[in-house]
């Protein structure tokens, strides 16, 4: 039977801005306590530790309480699903609150003060392809063999100016003569994002926002994230200082507005809902209430287009680890499968990308990535099948894989006969005939215009200086975007899909208004009108790729199954086309 798990990032905790909560567990009459932001922010400095606490199910929330307290710690806000967020000073409270019996475990969510500044480059390196972004600066249009338009003002604007620059939609059929034509979606389904922040401000991102229901679950940190611009380090809600985001939610549901480009489902409402950090690491604790979040306001689908760090594989008994790093990576598993369960159980179909290590996940073999936070902690870990990644690998969640332009599977993409449930382009820049790296092979989307400048990736008139940055104005109103590839952009392929599913079959929610379906029809219906693809001739796929140092770069994946549904593809290539115009 397939296994439908998660990829998620470990993400930081975030600290409501009105301060932290401590809310009652379902079963307990006591009433929520409110700590002020300066409050928490006191406790941590002062305490330098927080940790994820998961209650055992079937204990009472009270004894919970009472065991961390003994343990030294003191609870900052508490879970519905049965987790707290508590601070310590005192190095052995995880393990001492692990042996009450009350608890299933703590994890370290959070080292106040003395991370060093990193980044998740690696991953963002490969999205980005940033040693050929920067090789490209000053090009303009030019990208390798393709020319490409660095900006368009003119020319014919139907049914969107870029539509030609969008392979990606082409190859799902979410066209002007295909699902758009039929069923663009509903204003009344909600789709959450998941992710670094929406930038609600874009022109192509903005007519489909919903403000009033995103929220921000994130805390910069200066170590990680660079100086706060903004008072408690908290972000407003319609803010992405890191572009990823923006690009996934880009993706699902630009709007047809003649200006650059239009999402799989264009007429969908937008809520972020920001689990990332500026830098891109997704820590446990905003992540799980980012998925109770979801449930609690009749989302019906999000987009998890990341993996809980530090573990990029958590494992419940691997002798590499030590017994408390065994302890917490069974803690960030079973709080996640709290968390998805919750999501799941109030209407959410939870998608999430396969992940970007080119990984048979079925069989892995080792990590030389975990634990990746704080840096240089890292080591290699020699793995099997019983090592999950999360949320990817989480129960009930759609794993998706990346296709190219030609749908071939990409280099870079994550597969499996257990793992993978669907397919949908996320872009290979090296799907070429040359095997030469070209940016028309990525996806485009929406990239904020503070990003693009702060990046370097404009003239002083305002213009691309690289052909992986694209601008379009109507009007006055210019808009910019970006070429990224990763199972991150295939992933809110899929998850637009889905939302076209619940605008076609969806009936009305009467507790959160809107369309509500059940995550298991969405789903069925994604697998159903997906367009199955058998796996290459032969089955041991070699991948080429001619980087620009000249360098030649050879890899090899093994597609097993049957064409209906195999490791590469699962059930096929989501099609939005099939989806809007299936028989119910």
């Amino acid at each position: 039977m397939r296994r439908n798990r998660i990829l998620a990032c470990l993400a930081t905790t975030a600290l409501a801005m009105t301060g932290a909560v401590v809310q009652s567990a379902p079963g307990n009459a006591a009433p929520p306590v409110q700590a002020s932001a300066a409050t928490v922010s006191s406790l941590a400095a002062a305490s330098g530790n927080q940790y994820v606490v998961l209650y055992k199910e079937g204990q009472t929330p009270a004894a919970a309480r009472a065991a961390i307290a003994r343990a030294g710690g003191q609870i900052v806000k508490e879970n519905k699903i049965g987790f707290a967020l508590a601070t310590s000073s005192d190095p052995a409270f995880a393990s001492k609150v692990d042996a009450s019996g009350v608890v299933v475990g703590a994890v370290r969510d959070r080292v106040i003060g003395v991370a060093p500044k990193e980044t998740r480059a690696r991953a963002g390196d490969l999205e980005r392809l940033t040693a050929e972004r920067n090789a490209a600066k000053g090009t303009g249009g030019q990208s390798g063999a393709t020319a490409s338009p660095a900006t368009r003002t003119g020319g014919a604007r139907a049914p969107e100016p870029l539509a030609n620059l969008q392979w990606d939609m082409a190859q799902i059929g979410a066209t002007a003569n295909g699902s758009y034509a039929r069923n663009p979606g509903s204003r009344k389904v909600k789709v959450g994002i998941i992710d670094t922040g929406i930038d609600g401000t874009h022109p192509d991102i903005a007519p489909n926002f919903d403000s009033k229901l995103s929220r921000n679950f994130v805390t910069d940190i200066v170590s990680i994230d660079g100086p706060c611009e903004h008072p408690g380090c908290v972000d407003p809600a319609n803010e992405d200082d890191n572009g990823h985001g923006t690009h996934v939610a880009s993706t699902i549901g630009s709007p047809v507005n003649g200006l650059g480009m239009a999402g799989v489902a264009p007429n969908v409402t937008l809520v972020n809902i920001r689990a990332g950090q500026n830098s891109g690491y997704f820590f446990l604790q905003s992540t799980l209430d980012a998925l109770v979040y979801a449930g609690d306001i009749g989302v019906d689908v999000v987009n998890m287009s990341f993996y809980t760090d530090p573990w990029l594989f958590n494992c419940l008994s691997n002798p590499a680890d030590s017994p408390a790093e065994q302890a917490e990576q069974k803690v960030i598993r079973e709080a996640t499968q709290r968390a998805i369960n919750y999501a799941i159980a109030h209407g959410v179909l939870p998608i999430a990308a396969a992940g970007n290590e080119g990984t048979d996940l079925g069989n892995p073999t080792s990590d030389a990535t975990s634990p990746d936070f704080p840096g240089g902690t890292e080591r290699l870990r020699v793995i099997d099948n019983s090592c999950i990644s999360v949320p990817a690998e989480s129960n009930g969640v759609v794993v998706v894989s990346s296709t190219g332009p030609s749908t071939r599977k990409a280099y870079y993409s994550n597969y499996g006969t257990e793992q993978t449930d669907i397919a949908a382009p996320g872009g290979d820049a090296y799907d070429t005939p040359g095997n030469t790296r070209d940016p028309l092979g990525l996806v485009l989307a929406a990239y904020p215009a503070s990003l693009a400048e702060l990046n370097g990736d404009l003239n002083p008139d305002g213009t691309p200086n690289s052909p992986f940055v694209v601008r379009d104005c109507k009007g006055t109103t210019c808009a910019y975007y970006q070429y990224l590839q990763g199972t991150s952009m295939a992933a809110p392929h899929a998850v637009g899909v889905a939302a076209l599913i619940v605008s076609r079959f969806g009936h009305t929610d009467k507790k959160n208004g809107g369309l509500g379906l059940a995550p298991e029809s969405t789903r069925a219906h994604l697998f159903s009108t997906a367009t199955a693809h058998a796996c290459p001739t032969p089955r041991l796929f070699e991948y080429t790729r001619v980087l620009i140092s000249g360098a030649v770069v050879h890899a090899e994946a093994f597609c097993a199954g049957p064409k209906q549904d195999n490791g590469f593809y699962g059930h096929g290539i989501v099609n939005a086309f099939a989806a809007v115009t299936a028989r119910g």
